[in-house]
Formats: C-alpha cells, structure tokens, sequence
C-alpha cells in the first residue's frame, strides 16, 4: 500500500505544477484515481491548492476539476463527483473570489460549470444561482478597475508608489504572472477551436447526412441545367 503522505504529496505537486494543457490535467485526474481509496484526502487536497495558490494556478484547478469529475464519472467511482457537488461554492470562491482579485477568472469559471452541467454533474438550478453570483462579481470588478477622471481627462487621484500594486485593495498580478496567463488562455482557445473543427471517426455517415439534405431532382432542374448550358455555348460563339 502506498504511503499516505507521500501520494499527498506527489498529488499536491501535481497540482500546483498544473498547465494549459489537456495532458497536464488528464495525468492528475489518472492520479487521483489510481489512489481513489484515499478520495477524501486528495479531494481535500485540491481545496488546499485553490486557496494557496495563484489565480492563474486556480484557473488550471478549475479546468482540471472538471477533467476530474469527468472520469471519475466515466470510471463510475463517484465519490469525487459527490464531494465536488457539495463544495462547488467553495470552489468557486476561491478561483473568483468577490473581491475582484480573480476577475480573469470569472469566465473560466463559467465555462468549467456549462461543461460540468452538460455532463450532468452539476444540476441547471445549480449553475444558474452561481452564475447570478459571477455577475454580481463581474460588475465588482468593472467597477473596481475604474479611476475617476476629470473634466480634462486627467486622473482625479494618481495611485501613489504604495497603492501602484493595488485596484481597490486588490493586489495585481506582477508581469511574469500576466504573460503566463496569456499564453495559457491563447493555448485554451487553440484546443477550443481544434475540438470546434475535429471530425470524428464517422466513415460516410457524414455524407448520408447530407445527400439526405439534397432535395431530388426534377424536371425543372434539367431545365436550368439546359439553359446553363445554352448560356455557356453562347458565351463561347459555338452557337
């Protein structure tokens, strides 16, 4: 059996190393569930990490989640899926919390909770009281980014060097933390558009779909097609 401690912590790792890619979260989520006889530990791991990490370290949290649920789902070991429903508020506070610090995370949030819905994880009722709470964080945010200017455009009240790292009494992320979350968003919108344009294993299905479409031919076909062609012979002096 392996060692409690030493699976808390290879998980927790995991975690906190967590990227944009689908593998990165897929190799945590296989993780967890190789040592699903110890769920409620590892469950409490994740709370853990979304509380002590950054807010582009929770977004990948998020994302991973809802790898997670998936196959645990899939693998029919639901624990993971049940403990998830239950603190999915929890969860939720932490990646966009009201404060405003986690405004970039607000729609990954969303996104994470239609997917966990459409998967039947997360109930509609469900997804629809948080998201009146990510609105209401929304507009916080909006607010909060805002400085009151002029008549002559100028800033009303200039931050000052002490208040340069803060947005109502919210610590900015510093620029290294900046570049890594454009990167990793523009590596979510690529896979988003590969999922958008992928073309399953389906044969000729795809084609019966569409030649279904096709309305049979009738005899006011073969007379466009006939006077297309006289149209063209003419065109090319034949007649």
């Amino acid at each position: 059996m392996a060692d409690p401690f030493d699976v808390r912590m290879r998980f927790t790792s995991q975690l906190q190393h967590l990227n944009a890619s689908v593998n990165s979260s897929q190799k945590a989520a296989h993780y967890a569930l190789k040592y699903r006889d110890m769920d409620e530990d590892l469950h409490s791991c994740i709370l853990e990490q979304l509380e002590r990490n950054s807010m582009n370290n929770r977004a990948n949290i998020m994302y991973f989640i809802e790898h997670l649920c998936d196959m645990a789902q899939r693998e029919n070991h639901l624990n993971f899926v049940r403990m998830m429903q239950k603190d999915i508020l929890m969860v939720v506070d932490a990646v966009a919390p009201s404060d405003g610090s986690g405004a970039a995370n607000v729609k990954v949030v969303r996104r994470v909770l239609q997917g966990l819905q459409q998967k039947n994880i997360l109930q509609p009722e469900t997804v629809t009281e948080i998201e009146g709470c990510l609105k209401e964080r929304d507009i916080a945010a909006e607010q909060g980014a805002l400085t009151p200017i002029d008549a002559n455009g100028h800033r009303e009240h200039p931050p000052n060097q002490a208040n340069a790292a803060k947005v109502n009494g919210v610590a900015r992320p510093d620029k290294r933390q900046i570049e890594q979350r454009i990167e990793e968003d523009r590596e979510r919108h690529k896979r988003l558009r590969e999922s958008i344009w992928a073309i399953g294993d389906e044969g000729d299905q795809e084609f019966e779909r569409l030649w279904d479409d096709v309305s049979d031919i009738g005899e006011d076909d073969y007379i466009a097609a006939e006077e297309d062609a006289m149209e063209r012979r003419q065109a090319l002096g034949l007649e």
